[in-house]
């Protein structure tokens, strides 16, 4: 069965998948590039494979993740989320990716799009900041590329000042809790500070009291 993948523009969306069932079926070094990125996110990892390579039997032994140490069954798709399918087994990847849309589970099957009802961007990642890059699967080589890219240019100064504004954005937030507007105003003026040169000469401190001064403009 072929899915809708490609048909359309695909959503760009972030999922919170904190404690949430995630099954990856497959047990190989792309199989261990997907676990570790749901481990990352605090998901709760399960693997079905009857074989899997050195760094997810050391999750798993450490207890980052469930091994099942055997071939998929219709019943490891009870109470999941989400699924990765990464073996390179055509009829269960097939398999697998009608299961889940008939269970409107959300499935990836690695390096087969029209059977993916998503598909994984390239991230590029700064503490809090993280910048996504989609082909909508048609050339997941030119995401990586153009990540690579910007990585260069989003330094992980960004990163920081992102974590600043988070915690300016808070404060401004309990000193208006009613009035959208003014935090509106107080959050463009927050932007508005020259931050960024501190925080990439590293004067952290500095960028910190910049932030301060504006925030206290508008706060007494």
């Amino acid at each position: 069965m072929r899915g809708r993948c490609g048909m359309g523009q695909l959503f760009p969306v972030f999922l919170d998948l904190e404690g949430q069932a995630c099954l990856v079926v497959g047990g190989g070094a792309v199989a261990r590039r997907k676990v570790q990125g749901l481990v990352a996110c605090g998901a709760r990892v399960t693997v079905v494979s009857p074989a899997v390579e050195p760094g997810l039997q050391r999750m798993a032994q450490a207890g980052e993740i469930t091994w099942r140490r055997r071939g998929f069954e219709d019943a490891d798709l009870e109470d999941v989320t989400l699924v990765f399918s990464c073996t390179d087994q055509e009829e269960l990847n097939e398999r697998i990716a009608y299961l889940c849309k008939q269970k409107r589970i959300l499935v990836n099957v690695v390096d087969d799009p029209p059977r993916c009802s998503f598909v994984v961007p390239s991230v590029l990642r700064r503490r809090s900041l993280a910048v996504a890059v989609s082909t909508e699967g048609k050339s997941p080589l030119f995401a990586r590329v153009l990540r690579e890219h910007l990585e260069r240019l989003i330094t992980p100064a960004y990163g920081e000042y992102v974590d600043l504004l988070g915690e300016a954005r808070e404060r401004v937030k309990a000193a208006f809790p009613h009035d959208i507007e003014r935090r509106r105003r107080v959050f463009q003026a927050l932007l508005e500070v020259d931050v960024l040169p501190l925080l990439e000469a590293g004067r952290r401190q500095e960028a910190k009291e910049r932030l301060e001064a504006c925030m206290s403009s508008w706060l007494d």
